[in-house]
């Protein structure tokens, strides 16, 4: 029987170990354990599935609990993959948000095809900036004091 629980309190070894076993591993930095424990301690709605002691699923959202949220993992042991243990992880991550909120996130490729059939649409205009990526620095001038507004000193638009 697969129990579902809330909160980050978590073994680190547990989740490493399973997204080991769900493949999301090769898409994480799970060997860099400091970063693992950071993803966890700062995910704000956490949803893990067990089947006793056994973590066999994750999700781990980033949220204000009012608009939107960041579904930034769905994890689910391969062993236990088509059971609805995620689908039903997703269902409990909405419980716990605002009537209104929205779920975003980025769908690994293999499970690109997952989210439309449990109701998710796909967005056109998404963007990804890595950590790795440069970004452009833009020194913008100060006016009385204070840096102007992005928008202005790029769009010639004054106060």
């Amino acid at each position: 029987m697969i129990t579902y629980q809330y909160g980050n309190q978590l073994d680190l070894e547990q989740v490493i170990e399973l997204y080991r076993a769900s493949t999301l591993g090769e898409r994480r930095p799970i060997d860099d354990p400091h970063i693992v424990a950071e993803m966890l301690a700062h995910a704000n709605l956490i949803v893990t599935a067990w089947e006793g002691d056994l973590l066999v699923g994750i999700s781990r959202t980033l949220t204000d609990f009012a608009y939107v949220g960041y579904l930034s993992d769905l994890a689910v042991r391969d062993s236990h993959q088509g059971q609805g243990i995620g689908t039903e992880m997703i269902a409990q991550t909405r419980a716990q948000m605002g009537p209104r909120s929205m779920l975003i996130l980025l769908a690994a490729p293999k499970a690109v095809g997952y989210y439309p059939k449990i109701g998710f649409t796909q967005h056109p205009s998404a963007w990804l900036l890595r950590a790795s990526d440069p970004f452009p620095r833009v020194t913008l001038p100060l006016r009385a004091g204070r840096i102007v507004a992005y928008e202005t000193y790029h769009t010639g638009i004054s106060e």
